[in-house]
């Protein structure tokens, strides 16, 4: 009796140290799914809502969906540019041309489906014989061929356009007009001036031939009547980006460009209290120079040709000189229908601004960042270089190219920017870019013409090939650290962009789509489906993307890439981290199977 008694004692205290343990690893359990939830949760819903887009999807893990597939978009949409859609006009108002800005269709009003390539569409011809000619079935549109036929913008001839390099304002041809530029303004000649913009573009004539010069050009043109400018412009290898002066700041920062060029580009400067041209001014470098050609420069000997009167066109002028000269501008240099003006680096100029209670336009307040510019509305105010540069005018800045790996002063301005990051960023992309030759040895070649860095920041791709035959778009994210002042400082292009909505470009328009870490940081905000769709509409076919991400994200990236008909290979980064991943893709050429014969 006694022993069992003690054989129940022992099993009675034995309980009492089991049924703690027991509840503890209830709890810890419990503890552990519930963490999971948290920090796995959103990224489980993203790939449920990918898996969605496919017709028979399973999730088979947390990252790996098992199957996913677009349809293909109708023929209709071989152009599609979501949010600059002439379908979609109509909705909005035509006061100063807004109908034409940026208007991105609602998540559920989102495509889907794959742009398909024109009927007949042929891989592109390949630098440099593109900036002289191109298939016409890639860019299938007749209206400048016969709206500007006698300014030999383009022709076609057989299965091609060829660009003889003519425009309004240069029937000689673009090189005997860029040439006079450069008599009047030296500095074109000596690596003073690295970076331009042209507004109004044309087939981008003009950036073509600079290119040849060391000037590296972004040309603007919106989505208009002549249907496909822009497009022209980067068939032909030239680097160009769809905008209008209109409503909002362009997607540039301040102090940017070099140079900026209007050749007959119909923009009224004057109208609507300077505001167009006080955008102008923020884009551009202190000591940079504003070129103009045709109306009304000139006047004298062509307002016959411009359908108006002499005394017109003369007060036109008078207003333009002092609209230019109220914002710090002075005449630099004036022949024939040429006019350049340069924009003041001396801060003298803006003090007497400030001091002047009535001056037209008035100073900026501080409210409004100099360099915001994502669907930052236009005032009509001037805005002041800051006192704090020293190094930003042209003058002072590095000639090109020294000026690509000088570290820039507004550096300082990035959160944790300084030389030291700058000079390990340099390094850092040239080892990468080296690593990237080996695995895509395409880049270099002339297989590669056109590309798109979707995130960078301080531009270290571009400068890492910057020997090559071939030019970068950098994108600094709309909410990312402001580093492309950087960009621009080193003798860059870029522009700002927020990956939740679509490019300012047209379908086809880049060889080469570069991503760093842009999924990892902007999942929380941008569906991954969207974001591949778009750059799936943005490359050409035969095109590539290098994707580096990390491995959490790998394998999804590949599963969606293999919906969009790419092919996708896996490769290590130079350093064989395990934790970042390098997918090498390559877009495969398709025509729709609703294709008629006939073209839009």
């Amino acid at each position: 009796m006694k022993y069992k008694d003690e054989k129940y004692e022992k099993a009675e205290k034995g309980s009492t140290k089991v049924l703690p343990k027991t509840v503890l690893l209830i709890v810890l359990c419990g503890l552990s799914f519930y963490l999971g939830g948290l920090y796995c949760g959103k990224n489980k819903t993203e790939i449920n809502d990918v898996a969605k887009a496919g017709s028979s999807s399973d999730v088979v893990d947390s990252l790996q969906v098992k199957s996913v597939s677009f349809s293909e978009c109708s023929s209709d949409y071989q152009d599609y540019t979501p949010c600059t859609d002439p379908r979609k006009w109509k909705k909005y108002g035509t006061h100063r041309l807004t109908f034409m800005e940026r208007h991105c269709p609602p998540v559920f009003d989102r495509k889907q489906c794959l742009v398909p390539p024109p009927n007949g569409y042929k891989p592109p011809i390949r630098w440099p014989k593109s900036k002289n000619e191109c298939w016409y079935r890639n860019v299938p549109y007749d209206w400048i061929n016969k709206q500007k036929s006698n300014q030999n913008w383009l022709r076609k001839e057989g299965e091609k356009f060829i660009f003889p390099g003519g425009g309004t304002m240069f029937p000689h041809g673009v090189s005997a007009y860029v040439d006079l530029m450069q008599d009047l303004i030296p500095e074109m000649k000596d690596g003073t001036i690295r970076t331009a913009i042209d507004t109004g573009c044309g087939v981008a004539s003009w950036g073509g031939d600079l290119l040849d010069r060391g000037i590296l050009t972004v040309s603007l043109a919106p989505r208009d009547n002549h249907e496909a400018q822009v497009q022209f412009a980067l068939e032909r290898g030239i680097p160009a980006i769809l905008g209008i002066i209109s409503t909002q700041r362009l997607p540039f920062p301040s102090n940017s460009f070099d140079m900026a060029h209007c050749s007959r580009c119909l923009i009224p400067w004057t109208e609507f209290g300077g505001v167009y041209l006080l955008e102008i001014h923020r884009i551009l470098r202190p000591g940079g120079f504003w070129v103009l050609s045709g109306p009304p420069v000139n006047y004298e000997n062509r307002w016959k040709g411009w359908d108006t009167t002499i005394d017109e066109q003369r007060s036109n002028y008078e207003k333009l000189q002092d609209l230019l000269s109220s914002m710090c501008f002075k005449m630099y240099a004036k022949k024939d229908d040429i006019a350049v003006w340069q924009k003041s680096s001396d801060n003298m100029c803006y003090n007497k601004l400030s001091n002047d209670p009535d001056a037209y336009p008035p100073k900026c307040d501080d409210s409004l960042e100099p360099d915001s510019a994502w669907y930052t509305p236009l005032r009509p105010c001037v805005v002041v270089p800051s006192p704090k540069l020293k190094k930003t005018d042209l003058e002072s800045t590095p000639k090109w190219p020294e000026r690509l790996h000088t570290t820039p002063e507004r550096i300082s301005d990035v959160p944790g920017g300084n030389g030291g990051v700058f000079k390990h960023d340099n390094s850092k992309w040239k080892t990468r870019a080296k690593h990237y030759k080996k695995l895509l040895p395409a880049i270099g070649s002339d297989k590669i013409r056109n590309v798109m860095d979707m995130n960078t920041a301080y531009g270290g791709l571009a400068a890492a090939l910057v020997d090559d035959p071939l030019w970068v778009m950098n994108v600094v994210s709309s909410y990312a650290a402001n580093t492309l002042p950087v960009v621009f400082d080193r003798g860059l292009i870029g522009t700002y962009h927020d990956w939740c909505e679509a490019f300012s470009t047209y379908p086809r328009t880049y060889d080469l789509l570069h991503v760093d870490g842009l999924f990892t940081s902007e999942n929380q905000r941008c569906e991954m489906k969207y974001v591949m769709l778009e750059m799936d509409r943005i490359l050409r076919p035969n095109g590539y993307a290098i994707i580096r991400e990390s491995s959490y994200f790998a394998d999804t990236i590949a599963s969606v890439a293999k919906g969009l008909r790419w092919s996708c290979r896996k490769e290590k980064t130079e350093s064989e981290s395990e934790n970042e991943k390098v997918l090498i893709c390559q877009k495969k050429l398709w025509y729709s199977s609703n294709a008629t014969s006939e073209t839009k």
